[in-house]
């Protein structure tokens, strides 16, 4: 179980964070909404433990993968390197099989710069379940995708996530977006933030 319990957050004087307590069973996906700037993307990085700076404290399983919004690839690294970067135990055989499971077979030896929008977002699909995560972090991945491209990225999340089962946190502006992957939604709202309901 995945516990977070955050008393406090604050960037200097200003208080971002109230009190803002959830739990994630595993397996279970949890949406987390609210308007731009009230701190979601804060509330996942202490998950994620980038950011200790907060009053409370979160039980988190070792074995995580986070999706940023940008596919964070390092552009001087091939797509099979960008993977094993990472994955170092998976060889070039599982890396291989990683990258056909999103639709990235052919394209082992392109560069980042060599890929479109969406396919950069299948790579970084690819390296967080390549290991399947005990707890997945998604900080809107499907933004600024067209329609078609987002639809195809949201199917093949749903199919990623149905066949390992993380534990999975990810933020989103979309509504319908949240209700389709997520088990539960956690809304944050107020200043400081806190959890205004869950559905």
């Amino acid at each position: 179980m995945i516990r977070v319990r955050i008393e406090a957050k604050h960037f200097g004087e200003a208080q971002v964070l109230g009190r803002v307590h959830f739990d994630i069973a595993p397996g279970e996906c949890v949406a987390l909404v609210g308007p731009s700037g009230i701190g979601k993307s804060t509330i996942l990085r202490i998950l994620a433990g980038t950011d200790e700076d907060f009053t409370g404290h979160v039980d988190r399983p070792e074995r995580m993968a986070v999706v940023f919004q940008e596919p964070t690839l390092l552009p001087w690294r091939n797509v099979i390197q960008n993977l094993t970067l990472v994955h170092p135990d998976l060889g070039t055989e599982g890396a291989r099989t990683a990258l056909d499971r999103v639709g990235l077979a052919g394209k082992e030896t392109l560069f980042p710069g060599q890929l479109s929008l969406g396919q950069q977002r299948r790579l970084a699909l690819a390296r967080g379940f390549a290991t399947p995560p005990d707890l997945l972090i998604m900080d809107e991945p499907f933004a600024s995708l067209d329609a078609e491209t987002a639809e195809r990225m949201l199917a093949l999340t749903e199919s990623l996530m149905a066949t390992t089962r993380p534990a999975t946190l990810f933020v989103t502006h979309d509504r319908a977006e949240a209700e389709r992957l997520a088990d539960r939604i956690l809304r944050l709202d107020g200043a400081p933030a806190t959890l205004a309901d869950i559905t």
